[in-house]
């Protein structure tokens, strides 16, 4: 009785989670109850606090599924190929770039950071936790790039520092502007151009390498 019990508990909170995204895409976050979200859960208000603090704490949750099967492949592809560091992180990124497409969750749950989230209020705190979440992903650019140095795969006077900032930016460009205009081009099926031509602006312009004073 208890693992049923669990598991009852556990797909409680997963349907919540879901019904949470629905709301969220549809009304935007700031304007989505918890009484909204329990409604489309067919839960009460207490089952929702059972599992969660507030809207922050079940946005942050849906972030972290999402988040999680990302650092899976970055893994994969660096055992993959652990003396291609540069070819590890072009599958990465054309994966990220395609899982917006081919995943409904991901792809939701972007549409709702970019176009749907404003960053007011209780959401305030909501800013805050993803303003950190974007240092440490730029620390682990970096990281990347430095061992694509290491490697000799990228010119050792690459600005590591600019060069990620670049690359965090045309990503996350790309991604909000495909949300934006699906029916522009096909995000999937280019991805791996998108990610050859940044790879190959690190390469190649002068704009990203090291000042000399």
């Amino acid at each position: 009785m208890g693992r049923k019990t669990k598991q009852q508990s556990l797909e409680t909170r997963q349907h919540i989670l879901d019904a949470a995204m629905q709301e969220f895409s549809r009304r935007g976050v700031s304007s989505t109850s918890l009484n909204d979200i329990a409604l489309t859960a067919g839960v009460t208000r207490g089952a929702i606090y059972w599992h969660f603090k507030n809207k922050v704490d079940i946005f942050n949750a849906m972030w972290t599924q999402i988040e999680s099967s990302i650092d899976d492949v970055v893994l994969r592809y660096r055992n993959e190929f652990p003396s291609e560091p540069l070819l590890a992180l072009r599958h990465t990124l054309i994966f990220v770039l395609q899982a917006t497409v081919t995943d409904p969750r991901r792809r939701t749950l972007l549409g709702i950071l970019f176009h749907k989230c404003e960053f007011v209020g209780e959401l305030l705190s909501l800013q805050q936790i993803h303003q950190s979440l974007y240092l440490e992903n730029y620390e682990r650019i970096e990281k990347d790039l430095r061992l694509c140095v290491q490697y000799k795969q990228l010119d050792e006077q690459l600005d590591i520092s600019l060069a990620a900032i670049t690359l965090r930016a045309y990503i996350c460009g790309l991604i909000e502007n495909w949300l934006f205009m699906p029916e522009s081009y096909s995000l999937e099926q280019e991805a791996p151009r998108l990610v050859d031509a940044f790879i190959d602006l690190m390469k190649h312009s002068p704009s990203l390498k090291k000042a000399c004073f």
